[in-house]
């Protein structure tokens, strides 16, 4: 009798449940099920044997009946051995396997008797069966035994010739990895990188619309035979079938391959007649890549797919099942999500709950809070958001003047006790992607490091100096802005330093130390040290960062594309890409370092939610092009000495918005980007890290021993701070929560703009690679080092920012170092700037800082510049300027 057994979804076929199947071969895998395997009892239907490795004891025509052909699914090709007794055939099923039958489809040379053995390396063979009587026809032999390998071992033949089979199909139960067989509904494929031989419109009918989840989009190739389309599932997958929606213009044959690697292609499948319509593939292969190889043409067209669906049985590398994504996810309980018809009470009272909780209390700045506004599209009456630590508003429409505010996004000092005037701890808190009619016409942002101001319209004024500045100079110590637009004037009050970059304002007032301007329409001219103004026409390079935006209904994430000699804001016409949120996974707090390198396997993009991760393993990032990024500052945390995250060394990986807490016990680097000594020129589409901030103590007693290292050529650092801790919630010393250097670059022609980098206990930056350039540059050295010859041994403490020996081109603009002994004011540092001395090493407009005269740099930049403090008492915490180097 019969049992039907759904395989895919719209997809069932009649199995046969045990015994010698009087069904004649079929002439190919047909559509809708392909070579129908012959079912033993209690096993699954899946044929494992299928277009995995044969070999045989010999052939009687090699090249014609090889033993790869009593596996390619295709019942009019076979293997024959030579005309003697004790031959073989073997199949590697690729990892161990729970046996549970074998079917054999016989040409008329058949054995008289046989015995099948399994194995687990090749080489040692234990009987699975008796010695077996052949029938001939189609012949299924139930087994019982775990392996790799499988044989068909010829004892005796029944006829003058060899042993000759047209298929040997292979049953199991389930794998050693623990996942079933039974072939999943989820389509494995769908939001995958997808690529193809051709395309008819690289814009309108490109591959990654044939998986893309939506069947009104497509693929279209150019219009001849020999066409592929291939889909990057991430990781090795057991494939047991695939689902082809065709448009009209479908392939009259075609296969399926796969391959591990994307190079290397062994037939899944043999040759399909092509139906046209949805067509269903049953299969068993294993591999990381699938593709749909189009051998003939039905039309005068070329081959167009709606959708390819790739379904797995169950566990692939690792043993796991695809992770969930959705386009609607739930981003979790830190995140507030409003629309123009949320009520302005609820608005207000969301924002004020989420700042009150911080306000006055000197732990806010280390705490474990994590809050996130969003605001859909829409205008928003009087909204008066006080921003805090940890906290993000931002737009969700395409561009920023799609959400207007009403009101204010508001940061200012006076939120701890003893301190009211100081806005120098205003860290880690950010606005995107909105507009704001600030209310009295000029809205606040006094904030500090890691405070970043993106896609954001002012319409009005902004000032960055905190509102209770003591006679316009209070402390306040950012900061960064791009691609905003300020309709009025800029005001940087009692900012230290500022760096803006790809923006328009209305005009610039304000200057204290290092004021940093490049692509900026309306900064003023260049004019360092007096005042000190550095202002580049043009940004070298730029992406701007990803942003979450909402549109029908649905989540998607803008990569914007890369920028040469940039100028201005990019909107409202950015161009770049769409990613739907069912290509991310969307990360949790509770998610475990194994699903997310999970998720990365699995093709995904990695979107974190606000809130802190504890990793026990490194997060590694493979896939060119992925993205890494989140919301409301989460927060990874490596545990038990590992490395955070590795980046390898590949195209267009794109990691932002994330902050890197570093554990008690030492890592060696908290991220790295790419492969020490690769060179692999990336300028087309470079690695970016962006509004990345790592910590060093604080929180914890944190150990790290370099935050950044940067191997990948042309890779562009947009913004970040590397902080090792001088003051926070838990005790930070010398010997306390320690950090040799924060960031350190190898790799060639990396830009680097916006770097702050502050308090670690060697080398702050050190830059090996060549044609390096870095825009704008902000250190203060280690409040901390107890004595002279505990810093460092045969000089005077080390530069903020050494340039290697070897190094013959680098270029730097807008640069400051900063001492604060505050430990033992007596200590020196030699030089702020540590150079070779060589024609292609240029610094322009370089400075050093004695913070409150305590501490002296007694050089500027190698052996170049006044020292610091000046002996004037008139000139306290007064700059030491070098408008020039060499």
């Amino acid at each position: 009798m019969k049992k039907v057994a759904t395989l895919l979804t719209g997809l069932t076929v009649a199995l046969s449940a045990c015994g010698t199947s009087t069904n004649a071969p079929q002439a190919s895998l047909s559509s809708s099920s392909g070579l129908a395997p012959q079912a033993v009892t209690g096993c699954a239907t899946a044929n494992l044997a299928q277009g995995r490795t044969a070999l045989a004891s010999s052939t009687e025509n090699a090249g014609y009946l090889d033993a790869k052909f009593a596996v390619d699914g295709d019942a009019t090709t076979r293997w024959a051995s030579q005309a003697t007794d004790n031959q073989w055939l073997q199949v590697d099923l690729g990892s161990p396997q729970q046996l549970c039958g074998v079917t054999l489809q016989w040409e008329a040379a058949y054995a008289k008797t046989f015995q099948i053995e399994v194995s687990s390396d090749g080489t040692s063979w234990s009987p699975a069966s008796a010695v077996i009587n052949g029938t001939g026809g189609t012949q299924n032999v139930s087994i019982s035994g775990t392996g790799r390998y499988v044989r068909m071992k010829g004892l005796t033949r029944a006829t003058g010739y060899g042993y000759s089979l047209y298929e040997l199909q292979v049953f199991g139960t389930t794998s050693t990895g623990g996942g079933t067989t039974t072939c999943s509904t989820t389509n494995f494929a769908q939001g995958k990188p997808a690529s193809a031989s051709s395309t008819e419109n690289a814009n309108a009918l490109d591959a990654k619309f044939a998986v893309d989840g939506d069947s009104t989009t497509r693929w279209a190739s150019q219009a001849t035979d020999a066409q592929w389309l291939q889909v990057d599932l991430g990781s090795a997958q057991n494939v047991c079938g695939v689902s082809l929606q065709w448009e009209a213009a479908y392939a009259k044959t075609f296969r399926i391959d796969v391959s591990n690697d994307g190079t290397t292609w062994t037939p899944a499948t043999g040759t399909i007649s092509g139906t046209g319509g949805t067509q269903n593939v049953n299969l068993s292969a294993s591999g990381r890549y699938v593709r749909m190889t189009g051998l003939t043409r039905a039309t005068g067209y070329g081959y167009s797919i709606y959708e390819f669906k790739v379904f797995t049985s169950g566990t692939g590398t690792g043993g796991t099942t695809p992770l969930p994504t959705s386009d609607t996810p739930d981003f979790g309980p830190n995140v507030a999500i409003f629309d123009p018809s949320t009520p302005v009470a609820t608005i207000q009272s969301k924002l004020d709950t989420a700042f009150n909780a911080q306000l006055k209390n000197p732990d806010a700045q280390f705490g474990d809070q994590r809050n996130v506004f969003l605001f859909k599209p829409g205008s928003y009456g009087r909204v008066y958001a006080n921003v805090g630590f940890y906290t993000t508003l931002a737009g969700v429409g395409r561009n920023p003047d799609d959400v207007t505010i009403n009101g204010a996004i508001n940061v200012d000092s006076g939120w701890v006790y003893g301190d009211e005037k100081n806005a120098t701890q205003n860290f880690w808190r950010s606005a995107e992607n909105l507009a704001v009619v600030p209310e009295g016409g000029t809205n606040r942002w006094a904030v500090s490091q890691a405070a970043p101001m993106r896609r954001v319209h002012i319409r009005g004024n902004l000032t960055m100096g905190p509102s209770n500045q003591d006679f316009g100079q209070g402390y306040s110590s950012g900061g960064f802005i791009a691609d905003s637009k300020v309709d009025g004037a800029v005001t940087s009050g009692s900012q230290q330093q500022w760096y803006t970059r790809d923006s328009t304002i209305g005009s610039w007032s304000g200057s204290n130390w290092n004021m940093v301007f490049s692509g900026v329409q309306g900064a003023p001219a260049q004019s360092f040290p007096t005042p000190p103004y550095t202002t580049l026409a043009t940004t070298p390079v730029s992406r701007e960062k990803p942003y979450l935006y909402f549109e029908n209904g649905k989540y998607s994430v803008f990569v914007p594309s890369l920028r040469t000699n940039a100028s201005g804001i990019t909107w409202p016409n950015t161009p770049g890409t769409s990613i739907p949120m069912s290509q991310f996974y969307v990360a949790r707090p509770t998610d475990s370092a194994a699903t997310l390198n999970q998720a990365l396997a699995q093709g995904l993009n990695l979107f974190f939610t606000p809130g802190v991760y504890h990793l026990n393993q490194t997060l590694n990032v493979t896939r060119a092009g992925t993205v890494v990024t989140g919301i409301g500052f989460p927060t990874l945390v490596p545990d038990g000495g590992v490395n955070a995250m590795q980046v390898a060394d590949v195209d267009g990986v794109n990691v932002s918005s994330l902050l890197f807490d570093a554990g008690t016990v030492n890592s060696p680097a908290l991220l790295t980007v790419g492969t020490a000594g690769a060179h692999v020129n990336h300028a087309a589409n470079p690695v970016s890290v962006q509004d990345v901030y790592f910590r060093i103590g604080g929180a914890v007693a944190g150990k790290s021993t370099t935050s950044l290292i940067v191997h990948s050529d042309n890779t562009v650092v947009d913004h970040i701070w590397a902080w090792r801790a001088d003051h926070g919630k838990y005790p930070t010393g010398w010997t306390v929560n320690t950090a040799d250097t924060g960031v350190i670059v190898n790799g060639n022609n990396v830009l680097a703009t916006g770097l702050f980098v502050e308090h670690y206990q060697k080398y702050q930056v050190i830059w090996n690679g060549q044609g390096g350039k870095t825009v704008f540059f902000q250190n203060e050295m280690p409040y901390d080092a107890p004595d002279q010859a505990t810093w460092r041994t045969g000089a005077n403490g080390y530069a903020a920012y050494k340039v290697a020996d070897s190094v013959t081109t680098h270029e730097a603009w807008g640069l400051g170092a900063y001492a604060y002994f505050n430990v033992n004011p007596s200590l020196h540092a030699d030089r702020g700037f540590e150079v070779p001395n060589t024609p292609g090493v240029k610094f322009h407009d370089v400075l050093t800082v004695s913070l409150g005269n305590t501490g002296t740099i007694d050089h500027v930049i190698n052996g170049v510049g006044a020292a610091v403090p000046f002996a004037d008492p008139a000139k306290n915490t007064a700059p030491s300027n070098v408008v020039s180097y060499p």
